[in-house]
């Protein structure tokens, strides 16, 4: 499987003028006809007019040129003006691709900035996602665990089947990434001497409050600034009266964490 990109950019001319502008351009000028060129575009036949209306209309030449009845039925070809704009767009966006393929080259050399770009790329629907390095691995016949080491001296631990172990090729030293869903993580005020068996347990102070309508996003800034983000209902905010700078822990099991490696 090819590595997703880590350098992006979109070309646009004027400001507005962007790739499905010109695809519908190009589109009208292969089947020379706006309703079919809209249609192969993805635009409805008034969008199209429209927005080929509105750049006439600021260039202050025509784009197309219309021709009705006759034996061919009549349809639309590009003007002058319309074929030089989309050469130049075409020659613009070959420039443009050539350099994004070049600064992406000199960023892959450079593996800690690639690494953290990667990392930053993933895209995946849990809020918490926590990059460090694996310093533990404890093997079993069926479970095995995995200690991440992130940043600030905190330490997540992750349970995963031993066959996914196996299978992902974990080693110590190791850089991965910890997913954890808001709403898997439970926040603990004050334990009132009580142990818990859930194997994170992690100490810090609420740094913020997002409150919706039926519940709130509390997130917790862990000694050297990781932030974990809980899922707590307005009704338990309230009971438990958190605050921004309350001391608090995020408690999670270790099967609640999926754990993710580069490929």
């Amino acid at each position: 499987m090819a590595e997703p990109r880590i350098l992006s950019g979109e070309l646009r001319l004027a400001g507005r003028l962007d790739a499905r502008f010109f695809a519908l351009l190009e589109a009208v000028a292969a089947t020379g006809s706006i309703s079919r060129g809209a249609s192969t575009a993805g635009y409805s036949y008034k969008g199209a007019w429209l927005l080929l209306e509105t750049a006439a209309n600021l260039s202050h030449e025509a784009l197309l040129t219309r021709s009705t009845g006759g034996r061919g039925g009549g349809g639309s070809q590009l003007t002058l003006a319309g074929q030089a704009l989309l050469d130049a767009w075409k020659q613009l966006q070959r420039a443009h691709t050539d350099f994004l393929h070049e600064q992406e080259a000199w960023i892959t050399a450079q593996p800690a900035l690639a690494g953290t770009l990667r990392r930053i790329a993933m895209k995946t629907s849990a809020r918490n996602q926590f990059s460090g390095t694996i310093d533990a691995i404890q093997s079993g016949p069926v479970t095995t665990e995995v200690r991440l080491a992130l940043r600030g001296g905190q330490a997540i631990t992750v349970a995963l089947s031993s066959s996914a172990a196996l299978q992902l090729d974990l080693q110590q030293g190791q850089e991965a990434l910890a997913m954890v869903k808001a709403s898997s993580v439970v926040l603990v005020g004050d334990f009132a001497g009580y142990k818990l068996s859930a194997s994170n347990q992690l100490a810090g102070s609420i740094s913020r409050i997002a409150r919706g309508a039926v519940s709130s996003l509390i997130g917790l800034t862990l000694p050297g600034g990781v932030v974990i983000t809980a899922s707590v209902t307005n009704d338990a905010v309230e009971a438990m009266s958190l605050s921004i700078g309350q001391a608090a822990s995020a408690v999670f099991k270790s099967s609640a964490v999926m754990l993710a490696v580069a490929g």
